[in-house]
């Protein structure tokens, strides 16, 4: 018979076994002869003897054969016995291959282990690149903690001055009499007394604290981890270090001792101008004070975008950020984010986004191109905040009432600016002032930066709707001494906003540095 292996081809050599059935059962007389592809493989059989005379029991052959050529085809077969030539003993039915060597796949089978070299190299090759992605992740991560850790020396002194950290000895900015002691902290601040909480947020609480000289000082102290750390900690004392203004907080001093980072500010008495406007049951502002809080918190804005060659941009002005004193004089504060203008020959700074939702420019938030026109758009949204006495963006509100600009400017396009105004100040404001002051705060958030005014030209239309509210005509020279003492607003001259000579409310012109 002829055995054909579909799946395997036989390329050298087989081990077989086969099986027979007997047609005779006396002993001696079963003699039949093997044939493995035609030749003789066994001659004269005999199963009586090979088996003992047993035979009902099995016996097994063995042979090591070759296929035919390339056929894979091994022909098996039983004839007579040349000792018994007439009598067929046996037939052949069944054979079995036992072992199979030097063999060559199916091409099913190829395709297999095809299939599984390519998954081993497949997998193989993502878990090593997934290696290399982690490894890059772990040695980027290593080279920040180490930069962090070297800015971190070069500014703090982890509890002793003499490990020699950039502020204890000589720097780049040697603020030496700038310099608190934490001890003289914890002092004025009755050891951080809870009591003494004025105010909360993201990068830790401010205190109420007063030195050992009697100055009520507040102290912001940041904690591990918050949102506001040591870049704005040091652009801090960067930039109040470096300007006076009357309408700018002023930095009394800062603390890096023992890993911490505090900063010392005057105290201004009457807290945010927000806390006036709503939400807090304060008594309500009238519409002089108002614009005198308005006109003084643009000077100070006026004096930081033109009190150097490249100015500075806050970038984080909103009503929270404009403090206001004893006598309600206006103070910008929180110069965390501030940013160094552009240079003379350059157009405007990019970098990354950074403000407060609701007062943010869309034009620096598309484009990530940062100019003092940013400054001009989120106050602005102050001055509507002013004006309405509302939060600035509101999402109980439906519509565009939601935002608060964008409510502000539709209703001005409807011609019915009275509706939009706080219902306290009903019959307390000029009708011109009021249009001029809407004016104002609709240029402030115009889309683009090219079409908004300067802080400049901001103040001297803020105090042109002052004029026109209380009729006062005579220029800034013609106020006494006894009116700028009183806290009066002070008309300028439109021609000095251009430069920097700016009057910071104590008769003299304010350009100096600490």
């Amino acid at each position: 018979m002829g055995l054909s292996r579909s799946r395997l081809r036989m390329l050298c050599i087989s081990s077989v076994a086969f099986f027979v059935t007997l047609l005779v059962f006396a002993l001696n007389t079963l003699y039949f002869d093997l044939y493995i592809n035609g030749l003789p493989a066994y001659k004269d059989v005999d199963l009586s003897v090979l088996t003992f005379r047993q035979l009902a029991s099995p016996y097994y052959m063995d042979f090591v054969v070759r296929t035919v050529k390339d056929s894979g085809v091994v022909r098996i077969s039983v004839g007579p016995s040349e000792l018994n030539p007439l009598r067929n003993n046996a037939i052949l039915n069944g054979v079995e291959i036992m072992r199979m060597v030097n063999f060559v796949a199916s091409p099913r089978r190829a395709n297999k282990k095809r299939v599984w070299i390519l998954v081993v190299l497949v997998v193989g090759g993502f878990l090593a690149l997934m290696f290399l992605v982690i490894l890059a992740v772990f040695k980027c991560r290593k080279s920040k903690r180490k930069q962090r850790r070297a800015e971190s020396a070069a500014w703090t002194s982890h509890g002793t001055i003499s490990e020699g950290t950039a502020l204890a000895s000589p720097g780049p900015y040697g603020y030496y009499d700038l310099k608190i002691p934490f001890a003289d902290i914890q002092s004025a601040t009755s050891n951080f007394d809870k009591n003494l909480v004025v105010g909360t947020g993201g990068f830790g609480r401010v205190y109420k604290g007063v030195l050992r000289d009697n100055t009520n000082v507040a102290v912001k102290r940041c904690v591990p981890g918050s949102r506001q750390g040591l870049p704005e900690f040091q652009t801090e004392i960067t930039v109040l270090s470096r300007i006076r203004h009357c309408h700018l907080v002023s930095l009394v001093g800062y603390c890096e001792e023992q890993s911490e980072m505090i900063l010392v500010y005057e105290y201004v008495e009457k807290g945010p101008l927000r806390h006036h406007l709503y939400g807090s049951g304060l008594p309500p502002l009238s519409w002089k004070q108002r614009l005198e809080i308005c006109i003084g918190a643009a000077r100070g804005l006026h004096y930081l975008h033109t009190g150097s060659a490249q100015g500075i941009i806050h970038r984080d002005i909103k009503s929270t950020n404009i403090l206001l004193d004893e006598n309600y004089v206006a103070k910008v504060a929180d110069f965390g984010l501030s940013k160094s203008g552009p240079c003379l020959n350059e157009s405007h700074v990019s970098t990354g986004v950074k403000g407060s939702f609701g007062y943010l420019d869309p034009e620096y938030f598309r484009r990530q191109q940062l100019t003092d026109k940013s400054d001009v758009y989120s106050f602005g949204v102050v001055l509507f905040e002013v004006l309405c006495a509302r939060p600035v963006v509101d999402p109980l509100l439906i519509g565009e009432q939601v935002n608060l600009a964008e409510w502000a400017m539709e209703w001005q396009k409807k011609g019915i600016i009275d509706e939009i105004v706080d219902r306290r100040l009903t019959g307390q404001i000029n009708p011109s002032s009021l249009k001029k002051f809407h004016e104002t705060a609709q240029k402030c958030v115009a889309e683009c930066g090219v079409d908004r005014p300067t802080m400049g030209d901001v103040l001297w239309n803020l105090e042109h709707a002052y004029r026109l509210q209380t009729n006062q005509t005579q220029r800034a020279t013609d106020v006494t001494a006894d009116d700028v003492g009183t806290n009066k607003v002070v008309p300028e001259d439109p021609s000095r906003h251009g430069g920097v000579d700016l009057d910071d409310g104590s008769g003299n012109s304010d350009t100096s540095n600490s």
